[in-house]
C-alpha cells in the first residue's frame, strides 16, 4: 500500500514518515485490498499565541473499495496520528464485521407500497418534530453584517456532491466507513433523496423526501 503525506503549516520529518509507515502496515493487515493512504497534517497557531494544535486526516482508498476517512486533533501531531489511526481501523473493523454478519444472516429491506414501511432493516422513521424542523429551516445562521452581540457559535458550511443511487443498507455502510453521523444519497428503490443518520448503538434512522410537482406544473398539464 502506498502512502502520501502532505503538511500544511508544518514540515513533515523523517521520524513522522517512519511512524506513518508503521501505522500503514497495521492498516494494510486489516484492509489488504487498500492501495493508497493519504495523510494530511495541518498545524494551527491561534491568534492569542497560547495554543497550538495539529489535525491529522487519513483517507484510505482502493480499486473497488469505498473511501474510508478519519481525522483527529491534538497538540502533538504524533498523538493526533495515533488517534486518527485508531478511528480508521475501528471503522474498517466495524465494516468487516457487518459484512460477515450479512453473509451469515442475509439482509434486505422490503418496501410495503401500501403503508410505505420498510421491513427487514433496523431503521426508525424520523419524528414529526424533526421533519417539521427540517421543513421550516429553524436553524440559526451566521452573517457577516450581524452585530457582535448577535454572535452565534453555529456556522453553516455548504458542500455540493454528485448524487449517488444506492440502497439504504449501502448508505449505512458508507456512513460507517467515512465516520459521519449521517449520509445523503438517492434511494435506488424509490428514487427519493434520502439521508440515513446514526441513533444509538447499531440503530439508524432514515429521512426521505417525496418529490411532488409544483402547483404551476400541475396547472400547465
Amino acid at each position: 500500500m502506498e502512502t502520501s503525506i502532505v503538511g500544511v503549516g508544518v514540515s513533515v520529518s523523517d521520524r513522522f514518515r517512519g511512524v506513518v509507515d508503521e501505522k500503514a502496515t497495521r492498516i494494510e493487515n486489516l484492509a489488504p485490498r487498500a492501495q493508497q493512504m493519504d495523510v494530511k497534517v495541518t498545524h494551527r497557531a491561534y491568534h492569542n499565541g497560547h495554543k497550538e494544535d495539529s489535525t491529522v486526516e487519513l483517507t484510505l482508498s482502493g480499486k473497488g473499495l469505498p473511501v474510508v476517512r478519519a481525522e483527529a486533533v491534538d497538540g502533538d501531531k504524533f498523538t493526533a496520528l495515533d488517534l486518527a489511526v485508531d478511528k480508521l481501523t475501528e471503522q474498517v473493523r466495524r465494516a468487516k464485521e457487518k459484512r460477515v454478519d450479512a453473509r451469515r444472516r442475509p439482509r434486505g429491506a422490503v418496501l410495503d407500497k401500501g403503508t410505505g414501511s420498510l421491513e427487514g432493516v433496523d431503521l426508525q422513521p424520523a419524528s414529526v418534530d424533526v421533519l417539521r424542523a427540517v421543513a421550516t429551516g429553524e436553524i440559526p445562521l451566521v452573517r457577516g453584517e450581524e452585530p457582535e452581540e448577535d454572535y452565534t457559535p453555529v456556522v453553516i458550511r455548504t458542500k455540493r456532491f454528485e448524487p449517488e443511487w444506492m440502497t439504504v443498507e449501502d448508505a449505512v455502510d458508507r456512513m460507517e466507513l467515512v465516520g459521519h453521523d449521517f449520509f445523503l444519497f438517492i434511494d435506488a428503490r424509490t428514487d427519493h433523496p434520502s439521508v440515513v443518520y446514526r441513533r444509538k448503538g447499531w440503530d439508524y434512522g432514515v429521512i426521505s423526501l417525496t418529490a411532488a410537482a409544483p402547483p404551476s406544473a400541475e396547472l400547465a398539464s
